[in-house]
């Protein structure tokens, strides 16, 4: 029988919704419950794509001898972090208080008050039960001291959490954050530290940069190495595009397979600065692929863009992990004959031991074939061989942060690369989410199959929204996305800032145990960086001091993070260098391909503090336009550096001489 959880937003949470357990959704209803009758809350974290969440759900919450101790001792509350990202915050600083470090599933133990007296990530089943016993034996037998605990650590958290305004991240800091990440770069492996290895999309970023603001050749080198890594190796489809969320070993061959929207909408943008950097065919390449893959397997029916892949897929009832990507050199011989296969063999690092599990490989590819068309044709043969076998699940859910990261990559992909057709999905995505997420005249978290869901959208999704839309402007020239931008970033103003401070929740959200504010970057830019890269970009588009004012206290709260461990803060450190650059604004008076010309030169500068604005003379509504008239009846190009104007100039040599000044 299904329980609470069948009809969900969440397909996370639908995924429980067979188990025998009796789950709540997070709500007041699941907390009166607990204190109406007098027990102790199991709360429980994941996401769809969690390997070790799906682990913990087929040992414990598929079994009915656990389903018997928590249902008769406990309110059981099961949370999709992605959709409640607030409730996740709060909760793991108090697992990576207890602990020392975090991750999902996530456990926790609250009182019905919601204050934690045990936290913790995947438990075997054996270890569960023990831990419900004793938990559930000092809830009746020592209830008074693990209240006080409870309320102690909780009092803790909320000190540790309280969020404090920095300095500004300054020329000397972005320095020196890429000296600190040279200490840290793997020469012989690309990336940063050891196993396992990220993604650092955000970090790349920032390198990108402050290589474009100050001609550091090392941080382009850092870029180039790392890009390199991680398209040559597993973690990165060789057949279908798009990158797993992590490798397990330094040299990129094994990932963790599940494959998230947010990393692939990232490293998009990434590889396609870093193609319009070096010119590399290989970023290139990557860059479209990502492209192709984001639209391909995650696009919706909806226009929008779904979460993520799992990284298991279910065969014969078992979950078992990257089923659907590892091949045996018997596999390819079967697909593509004797020569071919035993060819494909050597050119993918596919070996009879395997680089995987039980003789199976990961396909890697460290350098390019000769033969392309022989290798066109072998990619598409295995591709169309393994779209036969079981595949991963998608997590259909929408995000609203992670759909305006999507917007962004491809708005900037499609001038990079000169694919309009990407430009025309990035418009299509934030449509809908502007019409479906949009409720009431407040933004949402999430939706799923064109139901939105209820969760009030958090800063980052203002903030990566915003950028979103802003890139779209840059990419389109239409001031409707300044716009309807300009309108999130005044809620966003109003609902989560308090004096120099930003919270993640806004300000008549649900009250939590805390009040979240992210001061670092993690998978995703924290929302305070989210921000402020958007309130500093229209900022510059405006003219307005207020919106960057408020990009830079934004900004100012990662500062102690970007100054000690910079590779925490790589979006943080990503708009710094905007600040630093900028503003070096772009207007274009004009129409017809004089104007056109005059815009491809400026959209292909790499200065991270540019703004573009294109349009007819003297625009209402656009300040860069307003009194920007045709020069002897010309479209024009009218240049500022920090409110500092050159003259006008008509030609594609005088711009691009006034671009690189």
């Amino acid at each position: 029988m299904a329980n609470r959880l069948a009809d969900s937003s969440s397909p996370y949470l639908r995924q429980h919704a067979e188990n025998p357990v009796d789950w709540w959704e997070w709500g007041e209803e699941a907390f009166a419950e607990a204190r109406g009758r007098d027990v102790p809350i199991l709360l429980s974290v994941g996401y769809a794509a969690c390997h070790w969440c799906h682990v913990m759900a087929h040992e414990s919450f598929e079994d009915d001898a656990v389903a018997e101790v928590l249902n008769a001792g406990w309110v059981s509350i099961k949370v999709d972090r992605e959709e409640r990202p607030d409730v996740d915050a709060v909760y793991m600083s108090a697992v990576q208080a207890l602990t020392g470090r975090g991750g999902w599933p996530m456990t926790c133990l609250l009182t019905p008050a919601g204050e934690p007296f045990w936290a913790g990530t995947y438990l075997p089943r054996e270890q569960f039960l023990q831990l419900l016993e004793s938990a559930g034996d000092a809830w009746r037998d020592q209830r008074a001291e693990l209240l006080s605990s409870a309320g102690r650590i909780a009092s803790q958290l909320a000190q540790i959490g309280a969020p404090q305004a920095g300095a500004a991240i300054d020329d000397e800091t972005t320095a020196r954050a890429v000296a600190s990440l040279r200490r840290s770069y793997d020469e012989a492996r690309g990336g940063f530290g050891g196993a396992p290895k990220f993604p650092p999309s955000m970090v790349l970023a920032f390198l990108l940069r402050h290589h474009a603001r100050t001609g550091d050749a090392d941080a382009l080198a850092m870029v180039t190495g790392t890009c390199e890594a991680m398209a040559r190796g597993g973690m990165y489809d060789q057949l279908a595009g798009g990158f797993a969320r992590y490798s397990v070993d330094a040299n990129w061959v094994v990932p963790h397979f599940e494959k998230m929207l947010y990393d692939n909408a990232q490293l998009l943008r990434v590889c396609s600065h870093w193609y319009q950097a070096t010119g590399s065919l290989l970023a290139r390449r990557i860059a479209s692929e990502t492209a192709d893959f984001i639209i391909g397997d995650l696009g919706t029916a909806e226009g929008l863009f779904a979460s993520a892949l799992d990284a298991d897929t279910v065969i014969d009832g078992h979950s078992i992990e990257g089923a659907t990507y590892v091949w045996t050199p018997a596999q390819l011989v079967e697909v593509l004959g004797e020569g071919s296969g035993a060819r494909a063999a050597s050119v993918l690092e596919v070996t009879d031991a395997g680089t995987f599990e039980h003789g199976s490989s990961t396909l890697q590819l460290r350098a390019d074939p000769d033969d392309r068309d022989w290798w066109k044709r072998v990619r598409e043969a295995l591709l169309a061989a393994r779209s036969e076998r079981p595949q991963p699940a998608r997590d259909d859910k929408a995000v609203t942060s992670w759909c305006g990261l999507a917007i962004a990559g491809l708005a900037d992909a499609s001038v990079i690369l000169d694919r309009p057709a990407l430009l025309e999905t990035a418009i299509r995505c934030a449509d809908r989410v502007l019409a479906e997420h949009v409720v009431d005249g407040r933004l949402r978290r999430a939706s799923l199959g064109g139901v939105t869901g209820t969760p009030l959208a958090v800063l980052d999704d203002y903030g990566n929204l915003a950028e979103g839309l802003l890139a779209l402007y840059r990419a389109s020239g239409d001031p409707l996305w300044q716009e309807r931008a300009g309108g999130l970033l005044d809620d966003a103003i109003r609902l989560f800032r308090e004096g120099d401070l930003w919270y993640d929740t806004a300000s008549d959200a649900e009250d939590l145990m805390t009040r979240p504010a992210s001061t670092s970057d993690g998978a995703e830019p924290a929302g305070a960086s989210a921000i402020a890269g958007a309130l500093l970009t229209y900022a510059a588009l405006t003219g307005s001091e207020k919106h960057r004012d408020a990009a830079r206290s934004a900004l100012a709260m990662l500062e102690p993070v970007a100054r000690r461990e910079p590779r925490f803060a790589g979006w943080a450190l990503a708009v710094a260098e905007a600040d630093l650059a900028g503003p070096l604004q772009v207007a274009i008076v004009g129409e017809g391909g004089s104007a056109d010309a005059l815009r491809e030169i400026a959209l292909a500068s790499t200065s991270p503090g540019l703004v573009v604005a294109s349009g007819v003379p003297d625009a209402p509504g656009q300040p860069l336009l307003e009194q920007r008239p045709l020069v002897g009846g010309r479209p024009a190009a009218y240049v500022c550096r920090g409110m500092v104007c050159d003259a006008p100039v008509t030609t594609v040599d005088a711009l691009r001489e006034a671009l690189t000044r």
